[in-house]
């Protein structure tokens, strides 16, 4: 197996809602691989899609397509600067978000906050001053 991560797919309660906080709160662009059952968002070489819960949880054969309040992850995203750690974090409010954490110094050196989305998923925000994030978005590990 490469070493690589293709698709997140995140299992929501409302794909329409969904697609509405990352499209038109969020800004990013859904691709037209989309429809009313599931939204794909190019990321970078990996995508981003928005599939129901339920719907999820049973092609996974797995029970419940409720998700518990913390999933025992969160997505991240990786900013260039403390700046855009705090305009990230408001345009993900402004959409609907909440805000989890403000942003702060982190104890491992950067700065950090957390958003969590329509559906509960937390998504960090943070500028790491020990990593790259290229020009094309990609993040570059030491």
């Amino acid at each position: 197996m490469e070493q690589r991560l293709s698709i997140v797919t995140l299992g929501v309660a409302d794909v329409a809602r969904s697609r509405a906080f990352y499209e038109g709160g969020l800004g990013w662009r859904v691709s037209p691989a989309s429809n009313a059952r599931i939204v794909f968002i190019q990321l970078g070489g990996m995508a981003l899609a928005l599939y129901p819960s339920a719907a999820l949880s049973e092609d996974a054969h797995v029970e419940g397509g409720d998700a518990p309040a913390f999933r025992g992850f969160t997505l991240a995203y990786n900013a260039r600067g403390e700046a855009e750690v705090d305009a990230v974090l408001a345009q993900a409010v402004a959409a609907g978000a909440r805000l989890a954490k403000p942003a702060a110094r982190a104890f491992w050196g950067g700065y950090s906050g957390y958003f969590a989305d329509p559906d509960g998923i937390l998504w960090e925000v943070a500028h790491n001053p020990f990593v790259t994030i290229e020009p094309d978005g990609r993040l570059t590990l030491p």
